[in-house]
C-alpha cells in the first residue's frame, strides 16, 4: 500500500483510540509510568479540544480495566478478545462517526496496537501512533511494532506534535490550558 500523502493532524477530523492500557498489563510495560503519563496527556488534551476518545480493553478478566489514571477519561469503552480491535465484531460501529484520523496510543506496540493500525489502515483511515504513548516489554519489539507501522502508512508522531497540530494555533481559545498541560508533562 502507498504512503498517503503527509496531512497536519485536525482536532475536527481526528478521534483517539487507546488500546488496552490495563492494569496487569502496564507495570510489565518497559517505561509504563511515562507511557501512561504521555496517555493521560493526549486524553487530557482531546477532552479539552471535544476530539472524542474510544478506549479498549483485551480480556479484562485476566488483564484487568483501564489503568487508574485514564479511568476519568473513558466514555466510550470496547470489550475485545482479538489482539486487533478492528477484527472484533462491532468495532467500526464504534468508531466516533465523521472522522477519518485516528490517533493512537497503547499497548503492547507490536501486539494490539500494531494489529489494530493494520486493521484500520485496511480501511484506508488515517493514522497517527504516539511513539511516547505505546509501548512494549521490550524495546526491540517497541521499536519493530513501530517500524512496521510506519512501512504500512501510518505516521509516527509524539504526544506534543499532536496537541500542537490539533491546536493549529496560538489563537486557538484553549491554547493556554493545553500549554499548561505541557508544562505540566
Amino acid at each position: 500500500m502507498p504512503r498517503p500523502e503527509p496531512t497536519t493532524l485536525r482536532s475536527a477530523s481526528s478521534a483517539l483510540v487507546v488500546v488496552d492500557m490495563q492494569a496487569r498489563l502496564m507495570p510489565a510495560i518497559e517505561a509504563g509510568d511515562q507511557v501512561v503519563a504521555k496517555t493521560v496527556f493526549l486524553a487530557s488534551v482531546a477532552e479539552k479540544l471535544g476530539v472524542p476518545a474510544l478506549f479498549t480493553e483485551q480480556n479484562p478478566s485476566g488483564l484487568g480495566p483501564t489503568v487508574p489514571p485514564l479511568k476519568p477519561f473513558v466514555e466510550q469503552l470496547f470489550v475485545k478478545r482479538h489482539f486487533s480491535a478492528a477484527r472484533e465484531p462491532g468495532f467500526f460501529e464504534r468508531l466516533p462517526p465523521g472522522r477519518d484520523t485516528f490517533v493512537v496510543a497503547g499497548a503492547e506496540t507490536h501486539v494490539c496496537v500494531l494489529q489494530t493500525v493494520l486493521g484500520l489502515r485496511e480501511r484506508n483511515f488515517g493514522i497517527a501512533v504516539v511513539a511516547d504513548a505505546v509501548g512494549s516489554r521490550y524495546a526491540a519489539d517497541k521499536a519493530a511494532g513501530l517500524r512496521r507501522m510506519a512501512e504500512h502508512g501510518a505516521e509516527i508522531v509524539t504526544a506534543e506534535m499532536v496537541a500542537f497540530e490539533w491546536l493549529d494555533s496560538c489563537d486557538h481559545p484553549d491554547f493556554k490550558a493545553v500549554i499548561g498541560l505541557i508544562k505540566g508533562l
